[in-house]
């Protein structure tokens, strides 16, 4: 199914989300992280060595907030799973490509550990403003 777009919208600009995962004992986490989209799915890309990766792993359920750089009282909210992670080259070229588009260079960070995308399918839309 084709993603919403004001999803699409929000998240192919350059707009930063906050990417909610649940912990082991059910508290939520939410870090703040580059965002992007497909024609169907939310991207976030990460490290598999990292805590949010280890959440979605035994709960695909997340939570993904975009809001616009320029308006913050226009966003998006996602909530939705982890329907697919995507590791090896093609997780490396996709933070390059995040980084180019929030830096202007690619991506330069230390990388401890396989960088993984998140493929996140929608099931509901909160939107305010958009």
């Amino acid at each position: 199914m084709p993603l919403d777009p004001r999803i699409t919208e929000l998240a192919t600009a350059k707009n930063f989300a906050a990417l909610t995962t649940l912990l082991p004992d059910g508290h939520p986490q939410t870090q703040v992280m580059w965002v992007h989209a497909d024609d169907e799915h939310v991207l976030i890309n990460t490290e598999v060595g990292r805590q949010k990766y280890r959440n979605v792993e035994r709960d695909p359920r997340v939570t993904v907030t975009v809001w616009d750089a320029a308006n913050p009282y226009r966003y998006v909210e996602v909530r939705g799973r982890v329907a697919e992670t995507v590791t090896g080259p093609d997780a490396r070229d996709n933070i390059d490509e995040l980084s180019h588009k929030y830096t202007g260079h690619d991506y330069s960070n230390p990388i401890g550990t396989e960088r993984v995308v998140l493929r996140i399918a929608v099931e509901r839309v909160h939107a305010n403003g958009v």
